[in-house]
């Protein structure tokens, strides 16, 4: 008997057009102490099929036909206070989304208790010792300082631990992790791989992974469903799927993988996708928007630096008193120095809470530095504190950021989303022109026709991240900053992007400092690239020099957890 199936279930959410079908038809299932990869496109109905099991499908969405069985007893069909029964304490669930998976108002020890106490009544004592051990398990450090903190005190990749201990805290027989290593460094997604690899063998626990990182799938699952346009296209054996694929499909896929082991000049798009365009002819933009920094009078160094960073410190306070002495500090950035050129693109790598989005942060002004300098176009930008003065420099300096949802306004159409930027910095002669460059850059980065009447909750992660590059361009910057661009995507997308900003970087001379946990990304995006541990930049050297031939130990360590991919055909 499996621990979970589903007999043909398709799922629908009914709106005044009619019923759109999310999953159609698809049947899988999960035995004991095995994990079922779930890969396939944004929008493939992966998370979707998650959220039906467990009944957390957003209202309106159901069930419309096929049955959902767990233990031998079917659960689709149980009452709501039935399903919130199982829920946590039979079926634990890892969202994709950290921030939104955290009550922002409570510290880590507050919510892991609670749930702890809930479905264990191990006491409160008992309750907090194992909110620490599941903290540590996880690989937070300190965790007996760190459960004391509030959500928005850890990183993005320390909170996708907070939210795996969460799911872990009720000792599920069941565990749907979606997209559970997103946010992590290679270091943290080995740790956390190996301990949901335990837990299924020791535990006798089954998991559904639903994942984009084909490296994920290679290294933990024992077989792999793959999900196009809402259907199961394939369903096989982990080392079959990758190294004999059957389906069309799964083959493009496959072939889209960065792979870790060598250097390419682009990435093989998915042929199989029947809206998948090559941007050949993708700049035909308004040309009074692609003149716009060419008419700037900011210039680079004489050796053509456009940005450079000397000794740059932030330092955090992480416990309040009224007394100096006994006030605690966290260094998150220590005496950083490099310099990018106009063109090149700059890459940081390293462990989550390395330092490498507070100095994205820094850079853009979005933090003060401790100490330190940041000059960028002949002009130290970290010092200036008046709005009109930094203006200018803001707008040659855009931002990608690691998380989609919360960077684009829930209120707002796409549409009014990538112009705001456009009109508040007066690049477009009417409103006819700020529709047209919009309706250009959607296109660019690869959205539908009809992408600008709708809201970003409208979108799939990886749809929402493209959406948000489109604004990050609307300003014609010089320089763009991406924060894991690509974390939220499959690898799909992710080759259309990433050839994407090859080809804007060449078209508009564009200069990119490009932060990734993914090192196969790193291999392939960047000209340079910088080693953080601990705020710390431990190696600085070029990309293909550090891949072949890393000098620092840490460096060689984080190489060697690179997934290796071997299976692939």
């Amino acid at each position: 008997m499996h621990l979970l199936e589903t007999k043909n279930i398709s799922i629908g959410f009914p709106s005044r057009h009619g019923m759109f079908v999310a999953v159609k038809d698809v049947s899988i299932n999960v035995s004991k102490g095995e994990i079922l990869g779930v890969v396939g496109e944004s929008g493939a109905g992966k998370s979707t099929i998650g959220n039906a099991i467990i009944s957390l499908l957003e209202p309106p969405g159901k069930v419309i036909e096929g049955e959902v069985w767990f233990n031998g007893d079917r659960i689709d069909n149980l009452s709501s206070e039935e399903k919130r029964r199982l829920r946590g304490r039979k079926i634990g669930m890892i969202f994709q989304d950290p921030q939104t998976s955290l009550d922002p108002l409570k510290t880590i020890k507050q919510q892991l208790v609670e749930t702890i106490d809930l479905h264990l009544r191990l006491g409160r004592k008992g309750s907090e010792q194992r909110a620490i051990e599941l903290l540590e398990q996880v690989g937070i450090p300190d965790p007996e300082l760190r459960i004391n903190h509030y959500p928005h005190q850890f990183s993005g990749g320390m909170r996708q631990r907070v939210v795996i201990a969460l799911a872990l805290s009720g000792e599920p027989e069941l565990i749907i992790a979606d997209e559970p290593t997103t946010a992590l460094d290679v270091s943290v997604q080995k740790q956390i791989l190996d301990l949901m690899r335990k837990l299924c063998i020791e535990k006798n626990v089954g998991m559904i992974l639903v994942t984009h990182d084909m490296g994920v799938i290679a290294e933990v699952t024992d077989r792999v469903a793959v999900m196009y346009n809402s259907k199961l296209m394939e369903l096989g054996d982990t080392k079959q799927i990758l190294g004999n694929p059957q389906h069309e499909y799964t083959k493009s896929l496959i072939s889209a993988i960065p792979r870790p082991d060598k250097r390419i000049e682009r990435f093989p798009l998915v042929t199989y996708i029947e809206d998948v365009v090559e941007s050949t002819d993708a700049f035909n933009i308004s040309e009074h928007w692609l003149g716009q920094s060419r008419d700037f009078s900011m210039q680079t160094a004489n050796d053509g630096t456009i940005l450079e960073v000397k000794d740059l410190c932030m330092r955090f306070q992480t416990t309040n008193s009224l007394f100096k002495s006994k006030r605690k500090f966290l260094d998150a950035v220590k005496d950083v120095n490099f310099s990018i050129k106009e063109g090149e693109t700059f890459g940081i790598v390293g462990e989550s809470g390395s330092g490498k989005s507070t100095i994205a942060r820094m850079v853009t002004g979005l933090y003060k530095p401790h100490s330190g300098s940041v000059n960028f176009l002949g002009k130290e930008i970290s010092s200036i504190n008046h709005t009109p003065e930094v203006l200018p420099y803001r707008r040659q300096m855009q931002m990608v950021f690691q998380d989609p949802f919360s960077s684009l306004n829930s209120r707002m159409k796409v549409m009014d989303i990538v112009a705001e930027p456009i009109i508040f910095h007066k690049l477009a002669s009417s409103k006819d022109e700020v529709r047209q460059i919009v309706l250009d850059l959607l296109k660019l980065v690869g959205m539908s026709d009809d992408a600008h009447i709708k809201y970003p909750h409208q979108f799939s992660g990886g749809q929402r991240q493209r959406i948000s590059i489109a604004r990050a361009l609307a300003t014609r910057p010089r320089f763009l900053i991406c924060d894991e661009p690509t974390s939220a995507l499959d690898v799909s997308v992710q080759a259309q992007i990433l050839n994407l900003l090859k080809d804007l970087q060449q078209e508009l001379n564009l200069t990119m400092l490009f932060i990734s946990h993914d090192l196969p990304v790193i291999r392939q995006m960047c000209d340079t690239v910088a080693v953080m541990q601990h705020g710390q930049m431990l190696e600085l050297s070029q990309t293909e020099q550090l891949f072949e031939n890393p000098q620092h130990e840490y460096s060689k360590h984080l190489l060697g957890l690179m997934p290796k991919l071997n299976m692939l055909s």
